[in-house]
């Protein structure tokens, strides 16, 4: 049985702390995180503390009595039905949108974004993987197209951006930084402006806050700022709570899931 608590671990070297907006759930399993955001929907960013454990497993900690579907991620802008993703093999993509309620729906990363959608009058959900190319070729923008084709209203929906990479820690070329901008659309300048672009030391260096550029793709795009939920939490500073491939150069992930809750 999952229920909120205040950060559980007192150990100095825990790496938990009290996030505003933000709650750790505790079950059997583990601790996971939630956007209060997004209360009404079983859903949850899980740490590397769940390591060996897939969204088959995973799944029964945020929700009994649930399909699963995932995709097999290849840093694309591509989203499908969730129907189009249930079992091996898994189809390419990076996004799935629900197509019936009692699905949960599941992307993972280790520094990329883990995005979240739901849509509290349909009980439809979404979720993306949204690295800078996922940005760029505009992966969310997809995914809030397809949930609006199925009857949803892109001014009513609620976004959670989970842990990812920050700013500080990601340095682009300035290839990456003008393909992000242009997807807002927008220059440099622009996305310095809405925080999501930093100076770096070294020439034709960027620093890009991933987080804060889709965030303001969102904004854009008609989903109210009071609608969006960023997660504080950075990858790469937070060693004890997650897997970073910038930081360790070695392939694992943490995993992120949703479950719908429309009638079918």
């Amino acid at each position: 049985m999952a229920e909120a608590v205040d950060p559980p671990f007192d150990r100095p070297d825990a790496g938990f702390n009290a996030l505003e907006g933000w709650t750790w759930v505790g079950c059997y399993g583990g601790y996971y995180l939630q956007a209060d955001l997004l209360a009404a929907f079983e859903h949850g960013f899980f740490t590397r503390q769940w390591q060996g454990r897939g969204p088959d497993e995973l799944a029964g900690s945020i929700s009994a009595g649930v399909s699963v579907h995932r995709p097999q991620q290849v840093h694309s802008a591509l989203v499908l039905s969730a129907g189009q993703a249930l079992g091996e093999p898994w189809p390419e993509a990076d996004g799935l949108v629900s197509d019936r309620g009692g699905q949960s729906l599941w992307v993972c990363g280790a520094d990329c974004t883990p995005v979240l959608l739901a849509d509290p009058d349909s009980g439809r959900v979404a979720a993306c993987h949204a690295g800078w190319r996922g940005v760029a070729g505009g992966i969310l923008l997809e995914a809030i197209g397809q949930l609006e084709a199925a009857g949803s209203r892109r001014d009513h929906l609620l976004v959670a951006l989970g842990p990812a990479v920050s700013g500080p820690n990601y340095q682009v070329d300035t290839t990456v930084a003008e393909a992000v901008a242009a997807a807002l659309p927008g220059s440099l300048a622009a996305l310095e402006a809405c925080g999501a672009l930093a100076p770096d030391p070294l020439p034709e260096r960027h620093r890009l806050d991933i987080r804060a550029a889709s965030r303001r793709q969102l904004e854009l795009a008609g989903i109210a700022s009071d609608r969006i939920a960023v997660c504080p939490l950075c990858t790469v500073a937070e060693p004890l709570l997650f897997h970073s491939w910038r930081r360790d150069q070695v392939k694992a992930v943490q995993w992120s899931g949703i479950v719908s809750q429309q009638s079918d």
